[in-house]
This record gives structure tokens, sequence and C-alpha cells, in this order.
């Protein structure tokens, strides 16, 4: 006897051992139950779900010879039949190949004749949105006032394609994609009855590749027991799915918390020599990063099944969730970039180093700096630069020390020497960003403390205070330390005076409009209303 692949020997022929549709089966075993049958159904659900499979039970439940039920008992002639293809009264159609206007005509023609065998004609219409608008038309009648023994089964992977006149006429089920967890427990229930030895690892790679598909992970399941011999071994499935390993995601992640980008771009060249995926590599980090943030914030929501959890739980009290979101968006991004890249390879080891590049200072990068005891610090991020508050705005000599601001200073006296100093650099991008939305605190001997809202907390990316280090180093003359607090800044940072005298701008510009007499003379004739948010001050 010739072998029959996983897919078709295991399809469902019951209600009961279909996978993952539990609310679709709920309704339809209710209303067969109790004889609430509709004239038309609609199945919507990407590939491999079991639309089609769930039709062809719909159909016997409908014609099996014991009667109508939600079990139909599979093994008469007509359940038999349907089960096999070849049943009289139910006419399968691929809408995909005949979507013209005649042929659905001539399909319809013998609706109007009563079932041969069967309790009702059952047509089922798969991929009916690849139907043209005038077949369309032509089975709406139909389609609205069947015969009696008529039942239209519809089954599409895009339902945004039907007409609403079609919709509105159908009882309409959506099924859903199955988890991972679901689909590795359920080829492990298969190959138990097959005989076939598995390692869970394996199938859990085998169920994540399907994306939500049964009849795909069937279908690579029959590869992986070609490909291992008769077993299902994790190693072999991972080199026929090209997967990258979790050793190689761990080390990268590893490779960020140690600040080390030779060791990425050395992971990066390993994974080349193996010709393993990139794409999917960058798939698997940005899946990581969406568990880590789920570890910090929703902890409870974490599977305790999950492989790898007890790493990603030690990542999650190391990184900062802040930067969790701005790395999941550089590998997503990176991963929609990767076919505009000299070649694969070099987008991923960007893509890599951006993250290198965008990660935050760790605390352990330089001692800290002392504080004053009734400044309370929610967080912080320590960067070794330099900076002084100079009365001139001018460069001095390292053997001319700057005067320190006293401690019990003004705020408004920090926030102008700190204005001064932003002044006097030429500092661009993000380190001007970062320094004109501090403030600076205080200035104790060679060691200058900054505030920054926690609001802009983003910006203080570690090149952007290696710049802002270097730009006020050249501006002193010697070398000094910083120290960045994440708090509110005392007084006006240089972005909010900047914003102000903006604001002020605004309104002088619009004031100046409204007194025009020409502006009041139309507002006043023709009941005009002026548009503030056109208003733009002359530069």
């Amino acid at each position: 006897m010739s072998y029959q692949v996983l897919a078709r020997k295991w399809r469902p022929k019951t209600f009961e051992t279909l996978v993952g549709q539990e609310h679709v089966v709920r309704a339809l075993t209710h209303a067969l139950t109790e004889k609430h049958l509709h004239h038309a159904y609609l199945f919507t659900g990407t590939r491999g779900v079991g639309k089609t499979t769930l039709a062809r039970i719909l159909a016997k439940a409908l014609n099996c010879e014991k009667g109508i039920s939600a079990s139909p008992c599979g093994v008469c002639s007509s359940c038999v039949e349907i089960d096999s293809g070849r049943f009289v009264d139910m006419l399968e159609v691929d809408a995909a190949t005949n979507t013209r206007v005649d042929e659905m005509r001539q399909l319809l023609e013998d609706a109007v004749y009563a079932p041969t065998r069967g309790r009702f004609r059952v047509y089922v219409i798969d991929e009916v949105h690849m139907l043209s608008n005038s077949a369309f038309n032509a089975m709406l009648k139909t389609l609205e006032e069947p015969p009696e023994h008529v039942k239209f089964i519809l089954a599409t992977t895009d339902p945004q394609k039907i007409p609403v006149t079609v919709l509105s006429r159908c009882l309409q089920f959506n099924l859903k994609q199955m988890t991972p967890p679901l689909i590795a427990e359920h080829l492990q229930e298969i190959l138990s009855v097959e005989g076939v030895e598995a390692e869970a690892g394996a199938l859990n790679l085998l169920a994540r590749s399907a994306n939500g598909s049964m009849r795909d992970a069937l279908s690579l399941l029959d590869q992986a027991i070609a490909h291992g011999g008769g077993k299902v071994d994790e190693g072999q499935v991972r080199e026929m799915l090209g997967t990258v390993g979790s050793d190689f995601l761990f080390s990268i992640l590893d490779a960020l918390l140690e600040s080390d980008a030779q060791k990425l771009v050395s992971v990066a060249d390993a994974m080349t020599a193996r010709s393993l995926s990139f794409d999917m590599a960058l798939q698997g980090l940005a899946s990581l990063f969406t568990q880590i943030q789920v570890a910090q914030l929703a902890p409870q929501a974490l599977a305790d099944a999950l492989p790898e959890r007890a790493q990603i739980l030690g990542w999650a009290e190391r990184f900062d969730p802040e930067f969790v979101q701005l790395a999941y968006q550089i590998v997503a991004h990176g991963r929609k970039e990767l076919p505009l890249a000299p070649d694969e390879c070099a987008g991923f080891v960007m893509t890599l180093l951006r993250l290198h590049v965008f990660r935050p200072a760790e605390s352990s990068d330089v001692p800290r700096a002392p504080r004053e005891a009734e400044a309370p610090v929610r967080a912080e991020t320590r960067v070794e630069t330099a900076a002084q508050r100079s009365a001139p705005a001018r460069k001095r000599s390292a053997d001319q020390p700057a005067p320190a601001i006293p401690s019990q200073a003004k705020a408004e006296k920090t926030g102008d020497a700190w204005h001064e100093i932003m002044a006097s650099t030429t500092l661009t991008g993000m380190a001007r960003e970062l320094g004109r939305h501090c403030g600076l605190a205080r200035i104790d001997g060679d060691c200058v403390v900054l505030s920054l809202p926690p609001a802009h907390r983003h910006s203080q990316i570690q090149s952007a205070q290696e710049k802002l280090k270097q730009a006020l180093s050249e501006h002193f003359g010697r070398p000094m330390r910083l120290v960045i607090n994440l708090e509110e800044a005392k007084g006006d940072t240089p972005a909010d005076t900047a914003r102000r005298i903006e604001d002020k701008r605004q309104e002088n510009a619009i004031a100046s409009i409204e007194q025009n007499d020409f502006v009041r003379e139309a507002i006043d004739l023709f009941d005009a209303k002026l548009i503030e948010s056109s208003i733009k001050p002359a530069v």
C-alpha cells in the first residue's frame, strides 16, 4: 500500500477530533442538535486551520443516513463517500480556477434539482473571494433564497474581498490560528500513535515554523521524519529548517549586556559559516525582546512552559525596559531593511551594531560621583566627561581652575550657566538634544551633575554622552566627570527656554495677523475664521 502523508491521514473526520477551533465547533454542534440550520455558512481563516475539513464534517452531519446530528456515524455510505470526496450531492468548487460568471451560472443551474442520494445538496466553494464581481452577482439570488434542499459552505482566506451583499447572507465563523504549544502537543500525540521517536525541542521548532497552520506543521513533520531517518531530532530539524539556534540568539543578548561589539560581529560570522537565515535570526530576536518586555511589565503572562523562561527572567532584570522597546524596533526595522543591504550578512551586522550603539550606558562604566544627601535619585546613568561654568564663553588653560558654583546657588543661576555652556558648543544631533533637555544640578570639584527629566531618558544613548563629553572637554580645556541623574531639572532647561521663546513668537505672530485691517475686514465681511495653526512666525 502506498504511503499516505500525515496531513491527509490525520485529517479530522468529526467535530471532536478538530483541534483548536472549539468556538466554531460549539456553535455548529448546538445548531445541529437543535436543528437550527442556516442555508449558507462562511468559514474564514488563514491556510491550514481546518476550513475545508470543517466543511466536510458539516456536510456529513447534514447527510448522515442516521439523521442530522453533530456526531455523524462515519460508517454509512454517505459519510464514507464524503470523506473520500466522491459524494454525488456534495460539490467542491475551487473558486480560484472557476472565477467566471458562466461557470457559476452553470453550477447553480443544478441547484433547483433535488439531491440524488443525500438529504441536502451541499455546495462547498473554496477561496470564494477569487470569484469575479459578475460571478458574485450571479449567485446572489440563489444564495439569498436557495431551495430548502441546498446548503452553501463558503471558505476564504481573505473575507475582506467578499462583497458585503454576500457576507450579509451568510453565517460567518472565523477560524483561529493555532498556537505553537497546541500544535506541538498534537504532533506529539500523532507521533505516539505512529511509533516515531521525537524530541520536544524539535516539535517546538516545527510548531513555530508552521505559523499557526496545522497542515503546514504536519507537512513539516513528514519532512522531518524523512530527514531524520525515521526519528525527529532537534539538531536535524534545526538544520532542515535553517533556523538559528538559541545559543546564537543568547550570545547576542549577552554581548549587548557586556557591550562587546567584537562578539556581536563574531556571532554574525559564525552564522554565515553555517549558512543560517539572518531573517529568521532577527525574527527570533524580536520574539525574545517581546518575551523580555512581557516578563518586565506583565510577568504573570509569561508562559511557565516556555523553554527559555529562566534566561528571559534574567535578562528582564538586567535590560532597561525602555531599551527593550527600542531594541525591538531596531530589530523589526533591520529585518525589513535586509533586502536593501549590500548583502544579508551586512544588513544583519549593521542591525547588531545599531543595537550596540544605542544601548544604555552601564552604571559600572565609571565610579559613582558624590551626591548631595537631600537630592534623591530615582535612576542614574554615568559617563566620564568634562564641564564647568565659565563667566566668559571661552576655553581656559589646563592650569587655570574653573570657579565652582556654590551649592546654595539658586536654580536660575545654574540654569543660566548651563544655557551659556550649551550656547558655546557646536553639538548637533542626539548629543545636542541630550544637552538641551538637561539642567545643571551642581558642580562638585571636577564632577558636573546634570538632571535629565525621565520623559527624555531615551536621549541618553552612549554615543550622545560621549560626544557631549568631548565637546565639554574642549570647552573647559581639562577632563571632568559627568553624572546624569534621571530627575526633574530645577528651573528651565535650554529646551524649555527655546520652547517658551517659540511659543511667544507664535503668540505675537497670531496677534499681528488678528490686528491686520485687511484680515479683520475679511472676517467681518465673510464671517471667516482664522486658522491659527497655519500661521508661522517670520524667520
